[in-house]
């Protein structure tokens, strides 16, 4: 089978390149070992994050330090057995977190989060499910005067200069906005700007569905038997061998099982994830994503109930879970919203692809015609997909990309 463009990896990131590259008249295979967003897609918190320009950086603060050390936070947990594993990316990820270096991300972020909402509307309209696009935004809660001081303070101050829309929300506001969210909650941010999703899954399976009737071919296969060939790029599926001239490394997680072999230094770190669903008890409902700041989880309204989803467990991508923040940020939530019992007896994993400086990796590979990356986007996978979509597929059919590309080049860690 010949192709114009393989695309390997079918999550939210891959998918949304697949179905931009078909839109541009490409013909396209997208190879995935399983269904598309099936993997890290399928559980984030379903936000198209407009506003989240300042990426997260390392924690510097002593105390903070010493209880993560000590695994008593719920927003970090780590795995001892995999300390030294995890350690080259963790000391990358602390030099890359001084102020200078956030806000070098910050301007690197600025054109790719600033076109974010649009990439998704397009893509979605095309798709006939733009109505999966919940408007809203999303709010950041505080439980005590000292946080909404401080971190609501810093928040503002380091979004103000790029424009951000924030509103600062007293009790009062919180209990119009959310008037189910309990007295434990005191204040906070609202984001009026950002998209949400009551099912991130089923986005990515619409723009799986629409880039199929595009003719783009959806095939399970292995990349790691990517192959470099006189003509281009061959890989085996269950279909047969599949080959093209362009092929883009949209693999996540997985990125460096295939890159470092071929010469490619990708020093990424994974941030595993947990969620789990919640009933609500009686009517209680929540209209749009809040964040407990103190607690470092999120609940999202979702189709099948609260999701709570936790912050960063380091360890090795392929670890056995270890859910323990869900089950600290369990008795916080039920603080905060009226809930009753977990939907699912297991809280579902993932791992988020991060790279030090927090900016995903995208454009053309250095050593190999015809080889182009989009990976790395770690927090911001769903977010991004459509703006990594739009700029991967211009800069492969030759058109003037929207924004520079090197900011995100893997030559940056050369």
């Amino acid at each position: 089978m010949r192709m114009d463009v393989l695309v390997l990896g079918g999550g939210i990131v891959g998918t949304a390149l697949a179905l931009s590259l078909a839109m541009k008249g490409r013909s396209v295979a997208m190879i995935e070992r399983g269904s598309p967003g099936g993997a890290t897609s399928f559980g984030n918190a379903g936000l198209i994050q407009s506003e989240a320009i300042m990426p997260y950086p390392f924690p510097r603060d002593p105390l903070l330090l010493v209880q993560y050390a000590l695994n008593l936070k719920a927003e970090a947990h780590y795995h001892l057995k995999d300390v030294l594993h995890v350690a080259p990316y963790l000391w990358r990820y602390f030099r890359a977190s001084t102020r200078e270096g956030m806000l070098k991300t910050a301007r690197a972020n600025v054109p790719i989060f600033g076109v974010c909402l649009d990439e998704h509307r397009k893509l979605a309209q095309a798709a006939g499910v733009e109505a999966m696009l919940r408007p809203g935004g999303w709010m950041k809660v505080f439980r005590t005067q000292k946080a909404m001081d401080e971190i609501g303070k810093a928040t503002l101050d380091d979004l103000g200069p790029f424009g951000v829309e924030a509103v600062m929300l007293d009790r009062r506001g919180l209990a119009e906005r959310e008037p189910n969210l309990s007295d434990a909650a005191i204040g906070g941010i609202h984001f009026p700007t950002p998209l949400s999703l009551n099912d991130p899954e089923a986005l990515t399976l619409a723009y799986a569905r629409h880039f199929e009737a595009l003719g783009g071919k959806i095939l399970t296969g292995n990349a790691l038997t990517l192959e470099e060939r006189k003509d281009g790029w061959t890989v085996k599926t269950d279909s047969g061998l599949v080959s093209a001239p362009d092929c883009v490394v949209a693999l996540g997680p997985w990125a460096p099982d295939l890159l470092r072999p071929m010469g490619y230094k990708v020093p990424m770190g994974v941030k595993r994830g947990y969620h789990v669903h919640m009933r609500p008890r009686g009517n209680a409902r929540l209209g749009i994503p809040v964040l407990d700041t103190e607690n470092g989880y999120m609940m999202v309204p979702m189709a099948n109930g609260i999701r709570l989803t936790s912050g960063a467990e380091f360890a090795h991508r392929d670890s056995p879970p270890t859910p323990r923040q869900i089950d600290m940020i369990e008795p916080r939530a039920r603080e905060m919203l009226p809930l009753e019992g977990r939907v699912e007896a297991v809280p579902w994993m993932g791992a988020r692809p991060c790279m030090p400086d927090m900016l995903p990796v995208m454009g053309k590979a250095p050593r190999h015609k015809g080889l182009w990356f989009n990976f790395g986007h770690a927090h911001h996978g769903l977010t991004l997909a459509g703006s990594a979509g739009r700029l991967l597929s211009e800069m492969i059919t030759g058109e003037t990309p929207f924004t520079d590309p090197k900011p995100y080049g893997i030559e940056r860690f050369s």
